[in-house]
């Protein structure tokens, strides 16, 4: 398997990527950088935050969605990269300290957002001290639902087909666990679905259509294709040190994008967002609904 670099651009934590299939669009963040990135064929196009964005999500209405730290905001998409037009959309998290980080929309086109204490410095990692986290549901007309305390670090939002459970991650404990879904919306307890690995800890995921989960390992080089059951069905091996997530695209969604942060290692491609074309098509992403 031959990896490639899609662009020349190299982002200090890059994450969160998301698959538009009506516009054939790619969106993606850079956390550390506070870049807001889309590529549209050849061209990308950058638009430069006041804040760290965890994740950068298109919207039916027609903009975009960024999860800052300070909230949800509505990006104007024909704005300028330096001049981004931003309208604060909610407050997911009032919590003082927290950041945002994963983000991903359910089949309703509802924003799943989980938050964390900040561990982003003056260009240093800051230690996660507090588990001041929290998973929140935000519905197009903007109210929220509170789902989970306690969390240490975020990550993977994905659903089962029929809507019954989440798999969702705590990097803190190297562990994505299994939720069930209550008829009301609220979450059960979560059960240890899979992990601690040797091969790193979870970062961000991505479902393909038989329903296999695709794991970005971070400090890992590399994913993991885990079965429903959680078992290891396939190691895919990175030429990055820190993969931290993944997305399904192209007109078939058999092309695999991974993005990946920089590293003390400091491998010629770290932090690049990867691509490569792979034998089973994935889930096409959500829009926001509002």
């Amino acid at each position: 398997m031959e990896w490639t670099a899609v662009t020349e651009h190299r982002a200090q934590l890059g994450e969160s990527p998301f698959w538009d299939a009506p516009t054939q669009a790619l969106y993606w963040v850079d956390i550390t950088g506070r870049q807001a990135l889309r590529l549209i064929g050849a061209n990308v196009q950058i638009w430069q935050m006041p804040e760290h964005v965890s994740a950068f999500i298109p919207c039916e209405s027609g903009d975009a969605l960024v999860t800052l730290s300070s909230g949800v905001y509505r990006l104007d998409l024909d704005s300028p990269g330096l001049e981004p037009r931003l309208t604060l959309f909610c407050i997911a998290d009032p919590q003082p300290g927290n950041r945002a980080n994963e983000a991903r929309c359910d089949a309703q086109g509802r924003l799943w957002l989980g938050t964390m204490q900040n561990n982003i410095g003056q260009g240093e990692d800051l230690p996660i001290v507090h588990r001041s986290g929290g998973l929140f549901r935000i519905d197009r007309d903007a109210r929220v639902m509170p789902l989970l305390r306690g969390l240490g670090i975020p990550n993977t939002l994905l659903w089962s087909d029929d809507a019954t459970s989440l798999y969702f991650a705590d990097s803190l404990d190297r562990t994505i666990y299994r939720h069930f879904i209550r008829p009301d919306g609220s979450l059960e307890p979560g059960r240890p679905w899979f992990g601690p690995h040797e091969r790193g800890g979870p970062d961000g995921s991505a479902m393909d259509a038989m329903g296999y989960l695709w794991n970005a390992r971070w400090d890992g080089s590399c994913l993991l294709r885990l079965t429903l059951q959680g078992q290891v069905d396939r190691v895919i091996e990175l030429p990055v040190s820190r993969p931290t997530s993944c997305v399904f695209g192209g007109e078939d969604l058999k092309t695999l994008y991974v993005t990946s942060a920089a590293s003390p290692l400091n491998h010629p491609l770290d932090g690049a967002l990867l691509s490569i074309r792979v034998d089973v098509p994935g889930n096409v992403c959500q829009r926001f609904a509002g």
